[in-house]
């Protein structure tokens, strides 16, 4: 069993930068993949981004790449997302899921088997 603890979210101006923060329990959580998704109000939940086990393969969604970047650090069993150049549009609840396919950078929601509880990002502009 793994918990996933996300935390960093808050208020920021567009152009802002934040970095979200998904602490896990659990030594076999470097052994997974994990991604970034966000759910905004009226909208379906959406793929921000994701990186396998070890940091070398990582995916992400058109509508953020080059402003976000996710990267892990298996020793303190976290995993980041840093948000730069953020805009209104990107306000919404951000979850961290694990996928014990580590190997995987997967971007559908249904390949992951582990959640957080999620945390609130807000850009005014």
């Amino acid at each position: 069993q793994v918990q996933l603890v996300e935390s960093g979210g808050g208020l920021v101006q567009a152009g802002g930068s934040l970095r979200l923060s998904c602490a896990a329990s659990g030594r076999i959580f470097s052994r997974y993949a994990v991604g970034w998704f966000r759910l905004a109000p009226g909208k379906e939940r959406e793929f921000v981004a994701s990186i396998n086990w070890s940091g070398g393969s990582t995916s992400y969604a058109d509508s953020v790449k080059s402003r976000f970047t996710i990267s892990r650090d298996n020793a303190k069993n976290t995993v980041y997302l840093q948000m730069n150049s953020l805009k209104p549009e990107d306000t919404a609840v951000y979850y961290c899921a694990a996928d014990t396919r580590g190997w995987t950078t997967a971007t559908r929601a249904s390949e992951y088997d582990y959640w957080g509880q999620g945390t609130q990002v807000t850009v005014s502009s």
